[in-house]
């Protein structure tokens, strides 16, 4: 098919004939719609290529998509696929019309019948509408600025996309394809309008849709005359007698005839044209003079002689205005067309436009890969289809070139390469239809099977027609007469009506051009030739995510950045916030000045170090201790400067940065470095420093240095700290033996033991490793008694002689020890005052405080019971027999020392803190010994009798203590605390498993369907499997996000625990599950997004077309490409899916634990978001991108269940609720009792959500309810740690309410949490620390209370722990274990007070308190410290031992509740314990717990 071009056709054939046929084919075939999906039938490209392949690469292809195709087709070879043809095969008009009304009416005037036009004017009156008219000549389609889907590839020629606006409305969406082809649909137009005009002047009174369609009518009928017996002969040639080939005579309409295009004719024959495309067209006036054009054509004096093909391909309009469709008519009635043979013009083989990508195209490829692509038969199939002979040699395809059969003929050349190309000598079987069909072209026009099937195509269009003209005996669309007037009308007497071409300047048949026609063309245009036409623009590619990149880019930096930004923000709003108490404490500070202003106390900032940084102190100089106090800003101590034991001390002074830091340097001390406001505030400080040092004889040294020397040269504590920390590992690795044990606790070099052998503890140090204060009496008396040489220091042989007796020693050395301390005159004996202050002592480090009455008793009982009664002062001798009952327990008795890096063994018998290897079933002492309750044996022993005698009233029960069976070996102990956890946690695990499980099938199920059973839709091919991730994760985030909102509901949820569900749904964990799934969520949408980033990558490099295929309901512009800024910045989808992905990152920044407690009400704002989120969600798929929206499937359920959840909270919440009364209660608690609204219905344990009026309405805290159910009123304990707490104690302020009423609450709730089902176990240990005792206060209450009624309950015995620093925290809690007390008369409550703020249970200290305790129970029934009949203990309780120990107690119970409320590092202590034990057999310990 390549060849020199330029040789004009054999048969006169004109540029008008062919042009004519492309508008013949548009209005019957429109196939060039690609398939959707695309697939991709890429033509490779050879080596050897110079035009398309300069660089040599052998992996370059040109781009080919298979056609569209009915879905219904294609799947087996009995179904082969069809393909569709996007317009009727009728000639009805469609090219000038459309083949739809919709499309019709865009291009109608609504006035007179005719079609819009870009200068409407009227005909001029009296006459119809003639050639010409000037006003008429000029009329065009109107510009479409309506954006009609028409055609808009880009300009090859330009390589851009330009506006569809630009194109004429016309009927084809392809009528603007080249200037030639608009020629012809301008003239239709033109013609329409014409025969408007005449009808409505003959016909006045029609309506514009009668003469619209009586001129649609009479148009379409003159086109089917001049295409099948006007143009048809002139195309299919003449046969040897100069007959021209034709359709037969018209018989009638044949409704058994297919009209339906046939792939034969689409795909090959019809295609035959191709071979007589000129490289360009002349274009002259009625003068013969020819107009020059340029590429963008021109005047008439420059440019080349013709329009090039190639080089007009979409850009119609430019030579068509220029010189309007009559010289352009003229010029292709002019212009003799390529001869008819196998060369095809480089304008086709070549240079064909493409899309943006590969802009030039080879049209002769395309021919043959299109052909393969519809399935077409091989060339001798075909022939046999339409009854012509087999061809069985090579010559035989073109007898005229191969005369003779000679294939080695020099004409024979091209049916010798194609006998190479196939490499079948001999064998015809396989070659393409194309061309072989091509090549049995003959001079009058195409071959016999091209012209045999063109012939049958045409016939069926024909006879398959109802409404073609000559059936007008049928249709009665024309009379006969009119039948004849059709008939006679030819393509000359449209073209005279139609422009302004004067009669002699064209030849009467266009089609062709004779000698002594009009204006003989000047020459035969070469197009190879430059002179002749311009050159075809060069291939050039287009890669389309080149308008993405820096979008790309910028979109997923900015939503990184915009994360950390979100963190930031979070991190500035923590900062503000503690800048803005720091300011109302520096407004403190300033208040606190003026009033020291006049004392000695200085307000400074204390430097600690590097690490632990800065902290607002109080500095006071106590002369007569000759101490330097530190303390807090609240007034707490926290560090005392001995200086009585130094002579001079160091001050060190900054002397840059405005002046502000103090250095005071004390030996044996870390120093002390003090930031002060303003130079001024240090100089008084000094000042006032060295007066007083001054006062009490001691010097100091004044050194000047700048701030970062002072700081990098400063003894801070941390180093301190660390030295000490080697002083106590040698020490106890001599006494203890540890080097020996091997844990290397005294491994130092020469330097470092150096430095230890001179270490001394202070005062301060050596009462801090006992974590006592150093003003004790306790502190005060054991250090004189260490410091054997009074230096006021306690050396390294001191302390390790002191150690040694608690790690040797045997129980009276100890109690001499003991006795020795608190024998202040050193006189051998003891003083009642002097016993009385060792016991006050001991309290004071419990901080219990004890009157002095009971202090007596308690005193005198001790000497009675020794024998000592009448004794004022005792011996040693007299001391042990004191302590002579508790000799076992000083046995083991040692200090506690709270010393970093240093693991310290137990006393010998001290029982292990956790089951060993095995846990056995001891004797009743021993038992009691290893429960922290041993020190209830006494209560125990009362309790005895009655407990044996409730036994004995049931006879024949034998209750025997089994040994529990520990597991040999730790995969056994790991199998069975396995076995434990899935028995306790069976439910939760069940639901979790559960709902992964369904999260992963919804994620599976859309990511198999977009994968596999949606492979078809070709999103998948092209975006890879981000579309799998994308899809999945996407109805992911639908599922989770939507059962988030069930999480949330709240009364629903407290309803539906008191029905038999809670058996089978652990509803306490809603929370948990709320986090679980918000968890879930989050990884689905961060999948999501990442799959998307993925999807966007390549949906930005796919073209135009590909992605209209792709994403259906989406509609842009054609001359826009869908880049990543479209599709991200300019979609419903993406713009929401931007602003989801923005608004998860705040809500879930913003929900962290650090915000939660930092900027508490960010949090509440923005998780207060959801309903934006949710809407969003809708939104983002509505826009129906990828799939049909669906989120209402997942939303609707648990958004209507929220709703109604939320209504119900609603109608309580809006009641304002009075307060009756309020307290400010110690441990900063504030107590607010308010009425109970009616109807309000809880459990002892559930809790509610509150907002005070005065501090926002909107506002909700959670709190669990401390009155009981029978209650009249409803009480709430809030202890104040956040602002919202803070502020709430201030607005209930007696100084601040005074006459005023309280203001009013607004009430949610009751709900439900695991502590209201302590009542469902035989034994339920509820375990309360600091504030967590609340829920706890309502259980007791409603216990006590169901006892005294009667009421049958399933729970036998209940342990409550209280854990608390000091007895005096929650003071109000101990009226109500007051009242429990009291009122309970099963006994079914045992309380367990547990002081904290003391030491380990072994402690010397702690034994001696406990001592004491016993003595005034015995005395008092109740507790020395608490006055509670209840247990008091002193240090943390061992979790482990006490639970086993109620094992012990309970044998019978299966199942143990543990309830506990507290510290985060309470309940986990905790919850290890029960995980411990329920690695053994026994009783299962089963934990529920919250955390304050």
């Amino acid at each position: 098919m390549e060849g020199e071009t330029g040789m004009p056709s054999y048969g006169n054939r004109t540029a008008l004939l062919v042009f004519f046929g492309q508008q013949v084919v548009e209005e019957i075939l429109d196939a060039q719609r690609q398939g959707c999906p695309p697939e991709y039938f890429n033509i490779k490209i050879p080596v050897n290529d110079d035009r398309y392949n300069p660089n040599k690469r052998d992996d370059l292809y040109m781009p080919f998509v298979r056609s569209r195709y009915d879905q219904r087709t294609g799947f087996s070879p009995n179904n082969p696929r069809q393909q569709l043809n996007e317009i009727t095969p009728w000639l009805d008009g469609g090219l000038t019309y459309g083949i739809a009304k919709a499309w019709a009416d865009t291009l109608r005037l609504f006035k007179g019948g005719r079609l819009a036009a870009t200068n409407d004017t009227e005909a001029p009156t009296g006459g119809t509408a003639v050639a010409g008219d000037p006003a008429y000549g000029m009329h065009f389609p109107a510009y479409n600025d309506l954006r009609l889907p028409m055609a808009n590839p880009p300009p090859p020629r330009d390589h851009y996309l330009k506006p569809i606006k630009r194109f004429f409305k016309l009927g084809n969406p392809r009528g603007n394809e080249n200037p030639f082809l608009l020629t012809f649909g301008v003239l239709w137009f033109r013609y329409h309008n014409y025969k408007a005009r005449q009808i409505e002047y003959v016909h006045p009174t029609w309506s514009d849709e009668k003469i619209f369609n009586e001129a649609r009518k009479w148009v379409i009928a003159v086109h089917q005359n001049i295409v099948a017996y006007q143009w048809l002969p002139s195309w299919l040639g003449e046969d040897e007698n100069g007959t021209r080939y034709g359709l037969p005579t018209y018989e009638g309409y044949n409704p058994s005839v297919h009209p339906g295009i046939a792939a034969v004719f689409q795909s090959a024959a019809m295609r035959f044209g191709h071979t007589l495309v000129p490289p360009g067209v002349f274009r002259r006036n009625a003068n013969c003079i020819f107009r020059n054009s340029t590429i963008k054509t021109g005047a008439v004096n420059e440019g080349k002689h013709a329009i090039r093909t190639c080089n007009s391909y979409w850009n119609p309009q430019e030579s068509v205005l220029e010189s309007d469709i009559d010289e352009l008519l003229m010029g292709m009635a002019s212009q003799i067309t390529e001869r008819e043979d196998n060369i095809i013009t480089p304008d086709l083989r070549g240079f064909v436009f493409g899309g943006l990508d590969f802009n030039r195209r080879d049209l002769m490829a395309v021919n043959i890969q299109r052909g393969r692509d519809h399935g077409l038969p091989d060339y001798n199939t075909a022939r046999e289809e339409f009854n012509l002979p087999r061809i069985t040699d090579w010559t035989e395809v073109n007898p005229i070139q191969c005369p003779n059969g000679n294939i080695s003929a020099d004409t024979c050349w091209p049916i010798r390469n194609l006998r190479d190309v196939y490499l079948n000598y001999g064998n015809m079987s396989n070659v393409d239809i194309w061309p072989a069909g091509i090549l049995e072209t003959t001079p009058t026009g195409p071959g016999p099977l091209f012209r045999a099937i063109i012939t049958d195509q045409f016939k069926r269009i024909r006879d398959g027609d109802r409404f073609w003209f000559e059936n007008y005996k049928l249709n009665k669309l024309f009379t006969a007469s009119e039948i004849e007037e059709i008939r006679n009308i030819t393509i000359y007497d449209i073209i005279m009506a139609t422009t302004n071409i004067p009669p002699s300047a064209i030849q009467k048949n266009p089609f062709f051009w004779n000698t002594g026609d009009p204006c003989e063309q000047e020459f035969q245009i070469n197009g190879s030739n430059t002179d002749h036409v311009e050159a075809c623009t060069p291939l050039q590619t287009y890669d389309y995510f080149t308008e993405s990149d820096w979008s790309y880019i910028f979109t997923f930096v900015a939503v990184g950045l915009f994360l950390l930004g979100t963190i930031v923000v979070l991190l500035m709003m923590s900062r503000l916030r503690q800048k803005s108490l720091d300011k109302q404490r520096q407004k403190q500070r300033k208040m606190s000045v003026r009033k020291a202003e006049s004392s000695d106390v200085f307000i400074a900032t204390e430097w600690v170090g590097k690490k632990d940084g800065v902290r607002n102190v109080k500095v006071r100089f106590i002369q007569g201790k000759k101490q330097l106090l530190i303390s807090s800003e609240r007034n707490k101590p926290i560090r005392t400067i001995d200086l009585s034991l130094v002579n001079k001390v160091t001050f060190e002074v900054s002397t840059d940065k405005r002046m502000k830091m103090f250095l005071l340097r004390v030996p044996k001390e870390y120093d002390l470095v003090l930031k002060f406001d303003n130079i001024s505030d240090r100089g008084m400080f000094m000042d006032k420093l060295e007066k007083d040092l001054g006062d009490v004889g001691i010097g100091r040294e004044v050194r000047t240095m700048k701030e970062a020397q002072i700081m990098s040269s400063a003894i801070t504590r941390e180093y301190r700290q660390k030295l000490l920390e080697k002083f106590f590992r040698v020490v106890f690795g001599h006494a203890f033996k540890l080097d020996e044990e091997g844990k290397q606790v005294g491994n130092v070099n020469s330097n470092e033991a150096k430095e230890i052998i001179t270490c001394e503890l202070t005062k301060s140090e050596f009462a801090e490793a006992l974590s006592m204060k150093p003003n004790s009496m306790f502190v005060e008396n054991m250090f004189t008694l260490v410091d054997k040489d009074g230096n006021g220091y306690i050396s390294f042989r001191e302390f390790l002689d002191m150690i040694v007796i608690f790690s040797k020693g045997n129980a009276e050395e100890k109690a001499r020890l003991m006795f020795d301390m608190y024998d202040v005159d050193h006189s051998g004996h003891m003083s009642r005052s002097e016993f009385h202050d060792m016991i006050r002592s001991l309290m004071e480090l419990a901080n219990a405080s004890v009157a002095k009455e009971e202090m007596d008793t308690l005193i005198d009982t001790m000497f009675k019971e020794a024998g000592l009664s009448t004794k004022n002062d005792i011996t040693f001798d007299d001391f042990q027999k004191l302590m002579s009952d508790y000799k076992d327990a000083l046995n083991y008795a040692q200090l506690s020392w709270d010393v970093a890096g240093v693991d310290l063994p137990k006393p010998q018998g001290v029982p292990a803190a956790r089951p060993g290897t095995a846990v056995k079933r001891d004797n009743a002492p021993t038992r009691a010994r290893k429960t922290v309750i041993r020190a209830l044996q006494s209560d125990k022993d009362e309790k005895a009798a009655l407990r044996q005698k409730r036994l004995s009233e049931k006879p024949g029960v034998d209750v025997q203590l089994t040994e529990n069976k520990a597991p040999e070996s730790s995969f056994e102990k790991k199998k069975t605390a396995f076995i434990r956890y899935i028995e306790n946690y069976r439910l939760h695990i069940f639901w979790v498993t559960l709902y992964t499980l369904v999260t992963i099938g919804v994620f599976a199920e859309r990511a198999y369907y977009y994968s596999i059973e949606r492979e078809f839709a070709g999103l998948r091919r092209i975006a890879g499997y981000g579309v799998t991730v994308t899809r999945g994760a996407a109805s992911g985030m639908m599922f989770t996000y939507s059962c988030l909102l069930v999480t949330m509901c709240r009364n629903i949820i407290t309803v539906l625990r008191e029905t038999i569900l809670h058996r089978f749904i652990p509803f306490d964990s809603n929370i948990s599950m709320h986090k679980y799934i918000a968890f879930l969520a989050l990884l689905m949408t961060v999948m999501h997004v990442i799959g998307h980033a993925i999807n966007f990558y390549h949906i930005s490099t796919q073209t135009p077309a590909d992605v209209t295929c792709l994403f259906r309901d989406f509609f842009r512009q054609t001359h826009v490409l869908p880049t990543f800024t479209y599709w991200c910045w300019g979609t419903i989808t993406g713009f929401t899916g931007v602003l989801l992905t923005l608004l998860v990152i705040v809500m879930y920044t913003f929900a962290t634990q650090y915000s939660r407690r930092h900027v508490f009400k960010a949090f509440w704002f923005t998780h207060n978001m959801y309903p934006l989120l949710y809407i969003l969600m809708i939104l983002h798929g509505s826009g129906r991108l990828v799939q049909p929206p669906f989120t209402h499937f997942f939303l609707l359920g648990p958004a209507i269940l929220f709703t109604l959840d939320k209504l119900v909270s609603i109608s309580r919440n809006k009641v304002e609720i009075s307060v009756i009364k309020a307290e400010l209660l110690p441990s900063d608690v504030t107590g607010l009792e308010f009425k109970r609204p009616l109807n309000f219905e809880y459990k002892s344990g559930q809790w509610v959500r509150i907002a005070c009026i005065t501090q926002g309405e909107n506002e909700y805290h959670p709190f669990t309810l401390t009155s009981s159910p029978h209650e009249d009123t409803l009480t709430l304990h809030i202890r104040a740690v956040g602002p919202w707490t803070m502020n709430l104690r201030k607005t209930y302020d007696p100084s601040v309410i005074r006459e005023h009423p309280y203001p009013k609450l607004h009430l949610d709730g009751p709900f439900g949490e695991g502590h209201q089902d302590w009542y469902k176990y035989d034994i339920a240990v509820l375990v309360g620390g600091g504030i967590g005792v609340t829920p706890f206060a309502s259980i007791l209450k409603d216990l006590v209370h169901k006892s005294k009624l009667g009421v049958k309950l399933n729970c036998k015995k209940v342990y409550f722990l209280w854990i608390t620093r000091t007895q005096k925290h929650f003071e109000w809690l101990t009226d109500i274990i007051r009242e429990v007390e009291e009122k309970d008369e099963k006994d079914l409550v045992s309380v367990h007070i547990f002081i904290t703020q003391f030491f380990q249970k072994f402690d010397l200290r702690t034994t001696m308190l406990y001592i004491c305790e016993r003595h005034f129970q015995k005395i008092s029934n109740r507790s020395l410290f608490t006055g509670l009949r209840s247990i008091t203990h002193f240090g943390r309780p061992q979790f482990d031992t006490f639970l086993s120990s109620l094992e012990e107690e309970h044998p019978e119970a299966s199942k143990i509740g543990v309830f506990s409320c507290g510290p985060p590092a309470m309940t986990r202590n905790v919850e290890a314990a029960c995980s411990l034990l329920n690695k053994y057999d026994g009783a299962a310990f089963l934990h529920h717990f919250e955390n304050f």
